[in-house]
């Protein structure tokens, strides 16, 4: 039975795989904002320590 069906079971568990994987993205979705500001204040940090071991 398995032998016969080792196709159609792959595809089923791929099917569960992919719609976990979209539905787990969906509920951790960030905004863009979000993201924006965080980017932000981690490169004016960086330039400030970069500027203060300069000095």
């Amino acid at each position: 039975m398995l032998a016969k069906n080792w196709k159609q079971i792959g595809f089923i568990i791929l099917i569960i795989a992919v719609l976990f994987n979209i539905t787990f993205k969906l509920i951790n979705k960030s905004s863009l904002k979000t993201e924006v500001l965080e980017s932000a204040e981690y490169m004016l940090e960086r330039e400030q320590s970069n500027n203060t071991i300069e000095k």
